[in-house]
């Protein structure tokens, strides 16, 4: 079995997505909100795109947990502190949103996070791993894609586009 180029295409993204989570204390805020506005559209279309080959297993392909509390909660507030009062918007695609008199409140750090578990776990998870492992977590991953995390990218390209594209610096032009 070989993988397929969007496959390894998919791998390198939720590589570079990771990698851009862990080093976002280090960058500079616009910087780092270009580079998600950027990375997370392709994700979501690569993901999208995977058709990995059925399971040789029986049971149901999953992917272990490998991101402890800590360093997700390390990550989030980082990222948080970096955003500020940009970290929060309100959300209407939240499933409460339904029942709510009042609008949902959501946190792009949070989101942002929720999706770096889900390819952190899948990256340690494919690292040295051979390719029929490397295909299960590709099927579980897809599967997490459709049912959960697909929905959060989508959900966070509304803010941060707003942040990357409606400065303060514009909106005291006018």
């Amino acid at each position: 079995m070989q993988l397929s180029p969007n496959s390894l295409a998919f791998v390198a993204l939720c590589n570079e997505y990771c990698a851009a989570i862990e080093n976002a204390s280090k960058s500079d805020p616009q910087a780092f909100i270009a580079e998600m506005v950027r990375l997370l559209p392709r994700i979501y279309i690569t993901a999208s795109d995977l058709k990995p080959a059925p399971s040789l297993d029986e049971e149901s392909p999953y992917i272990d947990s490998y991101l402890d509390e800590y360093h997700y909660e390390s990550l989030r507030s980082a990222i948080e502190g970096m955003l500020g009062q940009d970290d929060v918007y309100l959300e209407v695609f939240e499933e409460d949103m339904k029942y709510s008199d009042t609008p949902i409140r959501a946190s792009i750090s949070e989101g942002l996070c929720d999706i770096f578990q889900v390819l952190y776990n899948f990256v340690s998870s494919v690292r040295d791993a051979a390719e029929s492992q490397i295909n299960d977590a590709l099927i579980a991953v897809s599967e997490d894609f459709a049912s959960f995390w697909s929905q959060k990218v989508v959900n966070l390209m509304r803010p941060l586009n707003h942040i990357r594209y409606n400065s303060d610096e514009e909106d005291d032009m006018f």
